[in-house]
């Protein structure tokens, strides 16, 4: 007799458009096998594939035109340079920036959250002055604002959520007053799923005169990011989570505020003169990217955004929300398997645990049947504990992913249930 995993999901390629992805062919990692079986790689929220093109143009940039940016009058410096500030520019049109002065290049979201916390935060705040966050950021949107409280002896105040994993906004405007002296939210958590209601939580805080950054590392690629639109104070996001290379990310800050921050990092580059009597610093955005910067890294970075506008994030985001929706309905009728994160307004992650079956565990054996996903806490802990779980396996979403590949990773879920109930 079949066991139920072998008979509930079958692949699902009727030809509806649906169930497959046009863009699966751009990306030559998904075409391997893992012990013996198809990659069926759901690990996105960790790190993206990458298209043939950000490959190659990162490629590209150390077949024809390596050298130092800004420094050199020969052509090969000059195409270097001419190519790194192509990319800070497609970047500013990505996420509609009023000026690449507001654009600076760092290693990642972690990077960009750690300068807003030393250059922004740390010089300003004193111990009658709070910072506002949620409770469910990524440890890289906590424990900066641990660090920079622990410095000034500033309060850190957290906004809770709900069984859904939904902001209280209730309480964030209550949390949010005159010694709030800059408000971190997440704008989709990694963990959950949530989309946060951002536009309102930075009216609240601009009602109080208080600046919002948005940690965007796993927006950036499912929502269609506006600066402007958002009215943001800062916004902070990783290539490597929008099918651009590792090593590199953007902190967007609005230009006045860039302007009044001191650096964080000093060195070459980032100054105009130097005596041993003082340093003149250079003007935005340099004078925050100390050193020789990642320019392969960034101009890759412009390519995936290339690629992504290429594509059109409502049509990305559509064919995930398919995916999600199709998941979540397998999910459901699977004994024992609660999902963590109901979230009315979520993307892209389906965060679950399995009665019985440690998340690792989870991990393990859909490993073996050549499914990737990710378990454990998810550099979230705070939020595991609200939902008083030690951590959830998740599967999460992107634009080459598939419905046979949903029907593949619930087959070895069930699969997981099986050998666990014998």
């Amino acid at each position: 007799m079949k066991m139920e995993s072998e008979v509930l999901l079958a692949p699902n390629l009727t030809g509806n458009s649906r169930d497959a992805s046009p863009w699966r062919d751009d990306f030559p990692a998904l075409h391997q096998s893992v012990h013996g079986k198809p990659l069926v790689y759901l690990d996105n929220a960790a790190t993206t594939h990458k298209p043939d093109v950000v490959i190659e143009a990162e490629a590209a940039f150390y077949r024809r035109d390596n050298a130092n940016v800004h420094r050199g009058v020969h052509l090969l410096s000059q195409r270097a340079t001419d190519a790194y500030e192509a990319a800070r520019e497609k970047v500013r049109h990505f996420i509609n920036a009023a000026s690449t002065r507001e654009i600076v290049f760092v290693r990642g979201t972690t990077e960009a959250i750690n300068l807003v916390a030393q250059s922004h935060a740390r010089p300003r705040l004193t111990d009658a002055d709070n910072i506002v966050i949620s409770a469910m950021e990524h440890h890289s949107n906590i424990v900066p604002w641990q660090m920079v409280c622990a410095q000034t002896g500033a309060e850190l105040r957290v906004v809770p959520v709900n069984d859904a994993g939904e902001l209280d906004m209730e309480m964030c405007a209550r949390l949010i007053g005159p010694n709030t002296r800059l408000v971190a939210i997440t704008h989709l958590s990694n963990a959950l799923g949530t989309i946060t209601p951002a536009a309102r939580i930075i009216e609240l805080a601009h009602a109080q005169g208080v600046p919002v950054l948005l940690d965007g590392a796993q927006a950036i690629s499912h929502l269609g990011v506006d600066v402007r639109a958002l009215d943001c104070d800062f916004y902070a996001f990783s290539g490597h989570k929008i099918y651009g290379p590792t090593g590199i990310g953007v902190l967007y800050g609005k230009e006045a505020l860039l302007e009044a921050m001191p650096p964080y990092q000093v060195g070459g580059d980032m100054i105009r003169s130097v005596t041993f009597g003082e340093t003149e610093y250079n003007e935005l955005p340099y004078k925050f990217e100390a050193g020789t910067p990642n320019i392969a890294g960034a101009i890759a970075l412009g390519a995936a955004l290339d690629y992504v506008g290429g594509i059109g994030i409502a049509a990305i985001a559509a064919h995930e929300h398919d995916l999600l929706a199709y998941a979540t309905g397998l999910a459901q009728n699977i004994e024992g398997l609660r999902i963590v994160g109901t979230a009315q307004h979520k993307a892209a992650v389906l965060s679950f645990t399995l009665d019985g079956v440690h998340p690792h565990d989870i991990g393990t054996i859909l490993d073996h049947q050549g499914v990737a996903i990710r378990a454990g806490h998810h550099c979230a802990m705070p939020i595991m504990q609200r939902f008083g779980i030690a951590g959830t396996a998740r599967a999460s979403f992107a634009l080459y992913n598939t419905r046979a590949e949903v029907d593949a990773l619930m087959a070895g879920v069930i699969k997981a249930r099986e050998m666990f109930q014998r």
